[in-house]
């Protein structure tokens, strides 16, 4: 009700407070019930506001939070390995890169088709795609860095030519 008074008072400035509610003319003079056309009792407008249930997790469930902690962690551990890599290049921070950013972009990608992919079937498909993917760009990047120079070196080489 104080609103619909402030409001006038914007729109209406000679208007008194009393004429507002009296004025046919006036959008805001309208009442808040309104009689349906079928039955004589009138009925109030209000709005519904449906809360949906979490699809994956229960409600005491932390699985989330976790998951979003480790995202984060995993993140920070990145930042932390580009500089390892370049001052310390070894076997442990090549094959410590090669998990991280295979699991980071495992999460990334899960995110995205968990947004855009519907259906049982099409998820499961693009899960088990998902899957084959990060499978094979682990092993890609261990037998790169058993039988090559490893992703330290070689960032190194492309960054020195």
């Amino acid at each position: 009700m104080a609103a619909i008074v402030r409001l006038s008072s914007v729109c209406h400035r000679g208007v008194k407070r009393k004429s507002l509610f009296y004025r046919g003319s006036t959008l805001l003079a309208r009442p808040l019930v309104v009689p349906h056309k079928d039955q004589e009792r009138p009925y109030l407008l209000t709005a519904r506001i449906h809360a949906s249930q979490a699809l994956s997790a229960g409600s005491g469930s932390k699985a989330a939070s976790l998951h979003w902690t480790g995202e984060r962690v995993l993140s920070i551990l990145l930042l932390a390995l580009g500089p390892a890599a370049y001052f310390y290049p070894s076997p442990v921070v090549d094959y410590s890169l090669a998990a991280a950013l295979t699991l980071h972009g495992h999460w990334g990608i899960g995110q995205v088709l968990t947004d855009y992919v519907h259906g049982d079937t099409k998820v499961k498909v693009a899960n088990a795609s998902l899957f084959l993917l990060s499978t094979v760009t682990f092993a890609g990047l261990c037998y790169f860095n058993y039988n090559d120079v490893g992703i330290c070196k070689a960032i190194a080489l492309l960054w020195s030519k």
